[in-house]
């Protein structure tokens, strides 16, 4: 008798050009960019954690909306974003959450859990670039422009 197992099968589909995408730059920039692909009816009303993921010369791959919290959280299941991340082939990243009460400032749990992708990118030579705090007018919060990165 022979076992049998599933076949894994992984892929990415570029629909839109990165090599013709102008590189990030600054933190401005990269809120702006996730602002305007941020869904309006839900920004002020619950958390969202994505992932922006980039190529070596920090032009956008696509964005990943790793999940969907409550009012004041968002759970980051690591297996799960890195399994985005490793499939997309990203070498760099930038994390990003809302803050639906419009507080830039990042929790505990947001330094937390900074530090803990960070640590995780590291094994696999992924460079974590900034983690941004989004507000529901736009304003953000920039973990890397206040040395917390």
């Amino acid at each position: 008798m022979r076992d049998k197992v599933n076949e894994i099968k992984v892929s990415y589909c570029e629909k839109l050009g990165v090599i013709d995408s102008k590189p990030l730059k600054d933190s401005g920039q990269v809120a702006q960019l996730l602002y305007e692909n941020w869904n309006r009816d839900t920004i002020g009303l619950h958390e969202t954690f994505k992932v922006l993921l980039l190529n070596n010369a920090n032009k956008v791959k696509g964005t990943y909306q790793v999940s969907t919290g409550g009012i004041n959280a968002a759970l980051v299941d690591l297996r799960i974003l890195f399994a985005v991340i490793l499939k997309t082939v990203s070498t760099n990243i930038i994390l990003a959450h809302n803050h639906p009460s419009g507080t830039l400032r990042p929790s505990k749990n947001d330094k937390e859990i900074t530090k803990k992708i960070e640590k995780a990118a590291e094994l696999f030579d992924v460079k974590v670039l900034d983690h941004l705090i989004i507000s529901p007018n736009g304003d953000y919060f920039s973990f890397s422009d206040e040395g917390l990165l």
